[in-house]
């Protein structure tokens, strides 16, 4: 039996000593913000907080806490630095599929409590165990940097030129109309060349 201090209530547990601390809290005591994604701590969707510091729960046995306090996605955004993380997060409008940011919204939580105003390899630093298939890491920054200084970052877009000449002119997609197709050589007509 253990007894752990989860967001502020302790939480009696029947379970293992060696017990990854994220199944007690997904299936022991019912906070399911916490992700499952590798278990071998290389993704870092499984981030809780362990007295303040960003863990990867899916390898720290339970046996191993005692009475430090775990702070998970369902509280963060009680502290300020997740208040900020999370309004930030809306606003720079980060999240994709979403598995990733309970982790990612952890580990820049931490991040920023520990460093306010944290350069680009702070954040780089704080951020490179947290993988994000979907891509977002420009907009993760962003979403930081955004949090730490209360202005909103603009992200560039970069998008390929366009033609001068081209935009507006009937037959391209500019215009409205679909552009005409080129023509493709028939597999007849090109059989007999060498």
């Amino acid at each position: 039996m253990f007894v752990l201090q989860v967001n502020g209530e302790a939480r009696s547990v029947d379970v293992p000593a060696d017990m990854p601390l994220l199944w007690v809290l997904r299936d022991v005591v019912g906070l399911t913000g916490t992700k499952f994604g590798c278990g071998i701590a290389q993704c870092g969707a499984c981030t809780v907080h362990l007295d303040g510091q960003a863990v990867r729960s899916c390898v720290l046995p339970v046996g191993s806490i005692g009475s430090r306090a775990i702070t998970t996605i369902e509280a963060v955004g009680q502290t300020p630095s997740g208040q900020k993380i999370q309004a930030a997060w809306l606003d720079v409008d980060v999240v994709q599929c979403g598995y990733c940011q309970s982790g990612q919204i952890m580990s820049a939580t931490a991040l920023l409590a520990r460093t306010p105003n944290p350069s680009d390899g702070d954040i780089d630093a704080a951020m490179s165990g947290n993988i994000c298939r979907c891509a977002t890491y420009v907009r993760i920054r962003a979403a930081i940097k955004q949090a730490a200084t209360g202005k909103a970052e603009v992200l560039q877009v970069i998008a390929p030129p366009v033609a001068a000449s081209r935009v507006g002119t009937p037959g391209t997609a500019a215009s409205g109309a679909a552009a005409p197709r080129a023509a493709v050589p028939s597999a007849t007509a090109t059989a007999g060349a060498t």
